[in-house]
């Protein structure tokens, strides 16, 4: 094995300029609202250039890259859809053009998930050039995740291609640690029915934006309430969105509606998350406050529709799992700085993956999810470089 890490290692250092500009290229195609067609073409011609013996796109538009045939399954999953730019104003230097500084990459997508692309990629036409593949049949899922979480690999377990990995990485920024799951999640929208009438006389209407104030302020003080876990933390909620309807700004609103964002930690059932906002409707307004849950059935770029519900399961591997302990054996191997597994704060694929299809997952990538979705974006070239190594030597460490 010493001698197959220096082979990768030699692999990888040759190959570290043909990766930086392959991660610069894919963070210059825009990939915002789930659009992935042009950047996952970007994917598929490096791929085939490694000799990936399928490469191909999915019903749903995703990137589909396959190496060997054999009876265990693992899948590298890095999403290559990326939020918008926000306020152009706000950025410094070109969000896809980015900049390069000190070593560090600046770009939309450089820590959102495009950092683990090229690792990836490269990091599996590696181990199986080494015979480190052998019995597997790898996969690296390029995809969209952005819009919706999970709907990708629940289209591949379900739809196209129709396989159950083994185990999965997910590449969402890690600090180059082995992370082992994350909180759940329930999107919830609550909407008031009111009477309009004419602002000059709104003792005739029902302003729909008053009864939800108790709702808002009810969930605003909730939060020290909700559960928590030792190793996920401590349940949140948060009024993430709200809509009127009015017929004018000098009118009554007949309708209002809020959007919650509830982060959920293991011990939380969804009909308890529900329970919890249903009572925060004041009794007098029950017949015209309605809670729901969230819905998603968006077509995708290409037109494929895959309906789900917006409910993400909390997950998380126990330290001790083979897969965990692959992940931490391959971080020493490679020379990174002992350190625990830890969790992220946001949510990613794994939601499906481990929480929804019960298939063993862990996270592995360079960058901080703090930068995620902000003007400073940002991943640093030489951990992207080195993550490689970590997804070339990892299924060869897999009891």
């Amino acid at each position: 094995m010493k001698a197959k890490l220096q082979e990768i290692q030699k692999r990888v250092n040759a190959s570290r300029e043909e990766m930086i500009q392959f991660m610069l290229e894919i963070c210059e195609i825009p990939s915002m609202d789930s659009k992935i067609g042009p950047v996952g073409e970007r994917v598929q011609a490096e791929m085939r250039k490694l000799g990936f013996d399928e490469v191909r796109f999915d019903k749903m538009g995703n990137t589909i890259g396959r190496i060997g045939n054999g009876k265990r399954v693992i899948v590298y999953d890095s999403h290559i859809d990326t939020v918008g730019v926000g306020d152009p104003a706000a950025w410094q230097w070109d969000p896809f053009e980015g900049k390069v500084e000190n070593g560090v990459l600046y770009a939309r997508g450089a820590c959102d998930e495009k950092n683990s692309t090229p690792g990836m990629v490269y990091g599996l036409a590696i181990a199986r050039d080494l015979g480190l593949l052998e019995g597997w049949t790898a996969y690296c899922f390029c995809n969209m995740e952005e819009e919706c979480d999970g709907i990708a690999p629940n289209t591949f377990v379900e739809v196209d291609p129709k396989v159950k990995p083994d185990f999965v990485v997910i590449g969402e920024p890690t600090k180059m640690l082995t992370y082992r799951g994350h909180k759940g999640r329930l999107e919830m929208k609550v909407t008031a029915k009111g009477k309009s009438a004419h602002a000059a006389s709104n003792h005739l209407g029902d302003n729909a934006i008053y009864k939800l104030l108790p709702v808002i302020a009810g969930i605003r003080d909730l939060e020290p309430q909700l559960g928590d876990h030792d190793f996920l933390g401590h349940g949140k909620i948060t009024v993430s969105d709200m809509h009127v309807k009015t017929p004018s700004i000098n009118a009554v609103p007949d309708e209002a509606v809020i959007y919650i964002d509830r982060r959920m930690t293991f011990g939380e059932t969804k009909a308890q998350v529900r329970a919890q906002v249903e009572a925060l409707i004041p009794a007098e307004y029950k017949d015209t406050v309605k809670l729901e849950e969230l819905f998603y059935d968006e077509p995708s770029y290409t037109g494929f529709v895959f309906p789900v519900d917006k409910y993400f399961p909390a997950w998380a591997l126990e330290e001790n799992h083979p897969l965990v302990v692959a992940g931490q054996t391959a971080r020493q191997q490679i020379g990174l700085p002992e350190a625990k597994s830890g969790k992220w704060n946001f949510s990613t694929n794994g939601i499906y993956w481990a929480g929804k299809a019960g298939v063993p997952s862990i996270g592995f990538g360079p960058g901080d999810e703090e930068t995620a979705h902000t003007v400073n974006d940002s991943v640093s070239l030489d951990d992207m470089v080195k993550a490689t190594e970590f997804y070339a030597i990892l299924p060869s460490l897999i009891k």
